[in-house]
């Protein structure tokens, strides 16, 4: 690792306890900035209820650290609307958000036209399957962000637990991050070879940076972030954030090769420098399964909408 990255680790890796929800609250209101929360979901009706609930009892209600609690509901088939809705979220369908624009269905779509529906000078994400969790995301990302008036981008890493019914759970989570994202950085951004979980679903932005970034469609958007925040502004700018341990709902390998896909092709674009349309379901992109006998026999990917990367933010603040 080289050593201007292990400066980094050692003068840019928090803990959440180094942060009090009520100590931020005084902070950012002596700053008069604002905090705005973001659960980007798609058919996440078991679990994104609880994640709401938590985050306005303890941060909305309780301490009044988050001014906006807000769920992109992005194409759900299921009562994830109703019952984030029901738990006390601001609910808007991304589809019906800035739709002058388009709709390529996605969670880089939903997290971009966040800024569209929010007002916060800072922009925390959380993911809406979240199982085992904590309030504690939110204050430590805040905590971490705003701490140094440098800070652009926020990463929160934790140990990654595995929960799948019928097994005990492991820490052998974050399959696509270890296969995938941690070799690519390394070899092509080795500086960025400290950053903890660079797909991490829980991250912290300032508006600012948001709204001058491209940002993916797709499963590409935090690994796209993270490379274009270090390229424009260098690694001071990105810091991460101990937040103990999470699990969600477990993705099938199928999912998840989808989900790899599209992140090498934001990876090849930025090799490239390019960071033009991404279109990953018109390549075709094959797994094989059985067909009555020993021959294998190739099956495309579902097809999914492609994914196309959405440049800064058109306007200004609404």
């Amino acid at each position: 690792m080289e050593d201007v990255t292990l400066e980094w680790l050692d003068a840019h890796s928090h803990h959440h306890e180094d942060f009090a929800a009520a100590d931020l609250v005084e902070r950012l209101t002596a700053k008069g900035e604002t905090v705005s929360v973001v659960i980007p979901a798609r058919n996440e009706a078991e679990t994104v209820g609880d994640v709401v609930s938590v985050l306005r009892r303890e941060l909305v209600e309780d301490t009044p650290l988050v001014t906006e609690l807000v769920v992109i509901d992005s194409d759900s088939t299921d009562a994830s609307a109703r019952v984030a809705a029901d738990a006390g979220a601001t609910v808007h369908r991304s589809a019906e958000i800035a739709p002058h624009l388009g709709s390529h269905p996605g969670k880089g779509e939903a997290l971009w036209k966040s800024l569209f529906v929010t007002t916060g000078d800072h922009l925390v994400f959380v993911d809406a399957d979240l199982t085992s969790w904590g309030p504690h995301f939110v204050t430590g990302l805040v905590g971490a962000l705003t701490v140094d008036p440098a800070t652009q981008l926020v990463k929160g890493w934790y140990d990654r637990v595995l929960d799948v019914d019928g097994q005990e759970p492991s820490t052998e989570g974050g399959r696509v991050t270890e296969l995938v994202a941690r070799p690519v950085l390394d070899l092509w951004w080795p500086e960025l070879a400290g950053v903890v979980q660079p797909l991490a679903g829980e991250w912290a932005v300032r508006r600012s940076l948001m709204e001058s970034i491209t940002v993916p469609t797709g499963y590409g958007v935090e690994i796209a972030t993270l490379i274009d925040t270090h390229a424009r502004h260098g690694l001071e700018a990105i810091a991460q954030v101990d937040l103990g341990a999470r699990a969600h709902r477990h993705q099938k390998d199928h999912d998840l090769a989808v989900m790899a896909a599209e992140l090498l092709a934001v990876v090849h674009a930025r090799c490239h420098g390019t960071t033009g349309s991404i279109d990953v379901a018109a390549q075709e992109l094959q797994q094989f399964t059985r067909d009555g006998g020993w021959r294998p026999r190739p099956v495309p990917f579902a097809q999914r909408p492609p994914a196309r990367e959405q440049t800064g933010y058109p306007g200004g603040r609404r």
